[in-house]
């Protein structure tokens, strides 16, 4: 069995973070996700999904997105039912996040390179070649000749 989702789209509102009574960190959010297609002279149409987030995703998401802020999720399907205020049987089918990505480009005016102060580490980027060492304390004594010619031990 499978049970798999993939979600890019916009947030509709600030996530805020919640506690349980036992203080388990929770947030739910919705993303709105443009269908791919659009029906012959009729416009794109747009689904709002609902999405849980739990423990450390949860603070993640509440201190870093906000609304309007492309995010991607990844999770899966989970289904509940409750009773409503009325004692009318509900059923509510919701995402559990169990990723979530930055997915605004890092020249965004939706944000998201920086957030609450933060700035967020752009890992799009290729990452710099680390600094030749330096030896300026050390001696030429400090290191041995190789000799690439001999039979390693392994």
């Amino acid at each position: 069995m499978l049970n798999v989702v993939a979600l890019l789209g916009r947030l509709t509102a600030d996530p805020e973070l919640r506690r349980t009574p036992s203080g388990v960190s929770v947030t739910t959010f919705t993303v709105a996700v443009n269908r791919s297609y659009v029906k012959q002279g009729g416009e794109r149409q747009t689904d709002f999904i609902d999405v849980v987030a739990w423990r450390n995703t949860a603070e993640f998401i509440s201190k870093y997105f906000r609304k309007g802020q492309m995010i991607a999720v990844q999770g899966s399907i989970q289904t509940r039912s409750y009773e409503d205020k009325q004692g009318n049987k509900r059923k509510a089918v919701e995402i559990l996040a169990d990723n979530v990505y930055f997915a605004d480009s890092k020249g965004s005016s939706q944000g998201g390179q920086s957030a609450g102060g933060y700035t967020v580490p752009d890992y799009s980027a290729p990452a710099a070649a680390p600094a030749a060492p330096s030896f300026s304390q050390g001696s030429a004594d400090d290191f041995a000749v190789v000799d690439d010619n001999e039979d390693l031990p392994f």
